[in-house]
């Protein structure tokens, strides 16, 4: 599976903003996709991912409602919504691809996100 972020740039606090990945190559039923972000100076951390095979949706706890996962079956495109844009929000985000049962080893290029105040 490839996958392509995109949408990331420079925004306000308490902006909105959606990120896309495109998928393309295999077919997604046994793929579980998930949303990463790594912020200057620190690990990469999950934010929430999905269930491509009836679109179930998790997140990490501190998602605190703002961020929310969809996909759209037709375009294999899973997006992350992120509301109420905060500083500590600026990071590299990246989408990821797991087959079911396994650790996360398919990962787009990343997009940027600056959130300024």
């Amino acid at each position: 599976v490839q996958l392509v972020e995109s949408g990331g740039g420079l925004v306000q606090v308490g902006d909105s903003l959606r990120l896309s990945c495109a998928a393309s190559g295999r077919t997604l039923s046994d793929y579980t996709l998930g949303w990463f972000r790594q912020a200057p100076g620190k690990e990469r951390e999950f934010v929430g991912g999905l269930v491509w095979n009836g679109g179930n949706t998790y997140y990490e706890h501190y998602n605190e409602d703002r961020f929310t996962v969809s996909r759209d079956i037709a375009k294999k495109t899973m997006y992350l919504q992120i509301h109420s844009l905060k500083p500590e929000d600026t990071a590299v985000y990246y989408c990821a691809a797991a087959l079911s049962g396994h650790a996360y080893d398919e990962w787009g290029q990343g997009t940027p996100v600056t959130v300024s105040s």
